[in-house]
């Protein structure tokens, strides 16, 4: 049975991640410090001779200037590409925009996890008379309920049969990873 090895990659803070808001949709771009990632990243990932066949990204700003920084620093700039909306970061609904601190502190740590994590549990929807929903709603990437289904079931299949040949590897001191861990994890936090 062949092997592969599948590299993903999270894109830095972004400038909405800086203010701790629920971003999802919203085309929030890298903010500076978030490039400075990504350009250590990429650098990480070329020291450690990593080659890769194709890439996969969003359709978001920051997923694809995260791609465009790390296939640079690889010397790999040439890979096919193909970006779908369906790797999309998780639509937060009315939550979109909202403090992520002060969206727990209203509505609980708890509920707020739900939000973040479940895979059935959606915060409600976006309304018209949301702040951003003509921003999202107008967006013409090509989002399409059928290729919605189609992502859902790859998701499903790699999550039931990919199997990892040995435990997760992270690129770069285990301090930092941890750090940038713990903070990611802290954002749906209230302010005590």
């Amino acid at each position: 049975m062949a092997t592969y090895k599948l590299v993903l990659i999270r894109h830095s803070e972004s400038t909405w991640n800086l203010e701790n808001c629920f971003s999802d949709w919203y085309d929030a771009d890298l903010s500076p410090v978030g490039l400075e990632e990504v350009k250590r990243g990429g650098q990480a990932l070329q020291d450690a001779g990593y080659e890769f066949d194709s890439c996969f990204t969003s359709v978001q700003k920051r997923a694809i200037r995260t791609l465009w920084t790390v296939l640079d620093a690889t010397d790999q700039m040439w890979l096919p590409v193909v970006r779908t909306w369906c790797l999309n970061e998780r639509h937060y609904g009315v939550l979109t925009g909202l403090n992520k601190a002060e969206t727990a502190a209203k509505h609980c740590e708890a509920q707020v996890k739900i939000w973040r994590h479940s895979y059935d549990v959606p915060p409600p929807l976006l309304e018209p008379d949301h702040p951003f929903y003509s921003n999202i709603s107008k967006d013409c990437r090509g989002y399409h309920g059928t290729e919605l289904a189609n992502w859902y079931s790859i998701a499903y299949e790699l999550d039931k049969n990919l199997k990892p040949i040995k435990p997760m590897q992270f690129l770069g001191d285990e301090e930092t990873v941890c750090k940038a861990m713990e903070a990611v994890a802290t954002q749906g936090k209230a302010k005590k």
